[in-house]
């Protein structure tokens, strides 16, 4: 079945980009495996309209009843292969077989590297957050745990020194940590422990209590955030169509149109280089799917003349 666009990933920037274009009245057709960073997220605080946050699973579950609503196609597939024939891109995916489009938007995403510990997926996005920009705000002057890995755990806890000054970073991997750092947490008073933790300590609604380390010893903290480096890029499809991306896998767009360098392939969200922020991320998608339009709409009017001409 031929499809006028489609979208590889139904997280936020993919659904929203699923509405704008169901709303065109476009054939849209959203491949998504249903895991995504989104997933993971236990309540989103920073978005307008939900003052009370909102979680991932359910923002997908709205998000996807609405797209459906407006006669947006979905499967619950991965893709695990694309390529360009005859004007078209052609989408193989691991279960359903393969799918044909005019137009592509790969709103593939980011997933954080983190330990599996006991508990901890339980607290993402209630007491436990990966980014300082979204969730700074909800550590302000509470004991806050960063547990992560070298530099990238030590530079979180600098970012998060301007909301508290009750902090300890973990080092769970133990990986070493630069000179310049280590003179920044010790200015900074931030404790630093080298020692890998056993299993994350909280309530049954996912409210951090602390952490206990393999050697036993209890950190309490009523706030965590991870920082453990190596996040995924998901942007391995993007290399099959030789779509420019950059050093860090991170896939380069046009700012105006979210565009990629390849013609009729765009790409939006975590997935591009950017904030790695919801609001942002549904902002590119709609951007992306306005300009996804505009060359439907060219596309359809050029196989009209043509067939005129015929």
């Amino acid at each position: 079945m031929d499809y006028e666009c489609i979208i590889i990933g139904g997280g936020i920037a993919g659904m929203q980009a699923a509405i704008q274009l169901g709303r065109y009245e476009h054939k849209v057709l959203v491949i998504d495996a249903g895991v995504g960073r989104s997933t993971i997220c236990g309540s989103y605080r920073n978005v307008l309209g939900w003052p009370d946050g909102i979680s991932g699973t359910k923002l997908r579950q709205i998000g996807r009843e609405q797209a459906q609503s407006l006669g947006v196609s979905w499967v619950t597939d991965e893709a695990i292969d694309v390529c360009s024939e005859d004007g078209h891109f052609v989408v193989h995916t691991k279960e359903q077989g393969t799918y044909k489009t005019v137009t592509l938007l790969l709103a593939t995403g980011v997933m954080d590297r983190f330990p599996e510990l006991p508990n901890l997926r339980s607290c993402l996005g209630s007491t436990v957050y990966v980014c300082p920009d979204c969730d700074g705000y909800e550590v302000k002057d509470k004991r806050t745990i960063v547990l992560g890995s070298g530099d990238t755990g030590a530079n979180m806890a600098v970012t998060l020194s301007c909301w508290t000054d009750k902090m300890v970073y973990v080092n769970h991997e133990k990986l070493p940590i630069c000179s310049e750092l280590h003179t920044k947490l010790s200015e900074l008073q931030i404790e630093v422990i080298a020692a890998p933790v056993e299993q994350v300590l909280c309530t049954a609604e996912g409210i951090l209590s602390g952490i206990r380390l393999a050697n036993g010893c209890v950190i309490a903290g009523e706030r965590g955030f991870i920082a453990f480096g190596g996040n995924e890029v998901r942007s391995t499809l993007a290399s099959r169509l030789r779509i420019e991306r950059l050093e860090n896998k991170h896939i380069v767009v046009d700012p105006r149109t979210k565009m990629t360098n390849v013609p009729h392939v765009w790409a939006a969200g975590d997935v591009c280089a950017h904030a790695e922020q919801l609001t942002i991320a549904m902002g590119e998608g709609a951007q992306a799917a306005i300009w996804i339009h505009k060359t439907i709409v060219n596309v359809r009017s050029a196989n009209e003349d043509t067939r005129h001409h015929h």
